[in-house]
């Protein structure tokens, strides 16, 4: 039976839809006490399953055990550091379906030699097949928001590691978006890489934003 995390249900919109599942545990997590508080009384049912806790710091191994999946309408101003907890449970989390900014969205979603992609893109793309699904318009929202949305799903892909040294995969690519105006020869200079050795010459000139997640992961794997 699979588990499934929504974060943030607020007023529960879609939490009502959630429970109705077959073969789902549904767990809900919410910062907000009110929300928490008028989830429990409306969904008594699921009282002990909805959570009030901060996703950031939860622990899901502390209530459940086995894969999962997270959904949610996640908060704008946290919804990168959301997708870096996935990253750090990626052997857990399956599948992602949530609602973000328009523009995060575009970022997850882009590929090598666009603007909009980047750390989080690289990261993601490694371990999941990413899908912009659709548009949402700020019309829809009461009051409506200055930017529009859209929804994204995360669907863990088949490598189980990288053939590298993750811990350094993931420090060789934030190092280099960090300075994406420079070639990696020089934004990646606090690392030895003997592009010659590794017959990798041709990135050295490149951007970070030109590079595919198989690049970096060459790079990781020569770098010291």
């Amino acid at each position: 039976m699979e588990n499934i995390i929504e974060v943030g249900p607020g007023m529960g919109i879609l939490t009502k839809y959630l429970i109705e599942l077959p073969g789902k545990n549904c767990y809900f997590i919410d910062t907000d006490k009110e929300s928490v508080d008028y989830l429990r009384e409306r969904f008594p049912v699921q009282s002990e399953r909805i959570i009030q806790g901060d996703f950031l710091r939860f622990q899901p191994e502390t209530v459940f055990s086995g894969s999962f999946a997270v959904i949610g309408n996640f908060p704008y101003n946290i919804s990168s550091q959301i997708l870096f907890k996935v990253l750090e449970y990626r052997g857990e989390i399956t599948t992602v379906v949530g609602m973000v900014q328009k523009e995060v969205a575009e970022r997850l979603a882009s590929g090598p030699g666009t603007k909009k992609y980047g750390i989080l893109s690289v990261l993601l793309q490694a371990y999941y097949k990413i899908e912009y699904l659709f548009t949402v318009n700020e019309t829809v929202f009461i009051p409506p928001p200055k930017v529009k949305s859209a929804v994204i799903r995360l669907t863990r892909n088949d490598v189980i590691r990288l053939d590298c040294d993750e811990g350094l995969f993931f420090r060789v690519v934030k190092t280099a978006f960090n300075q994406r105006r420079k070639t990696l020869r020089n934004s990646l200079r606090g690392f030895y890489i003997d592009y010659e050795r590794g017959n990798i010459l041709h990135l050295a000139g490149k951007r970070a934003e030109e590079l595919g997640v198989e690049d970096f992961v060459m790079l990781a794997r020569l770098a010291v």
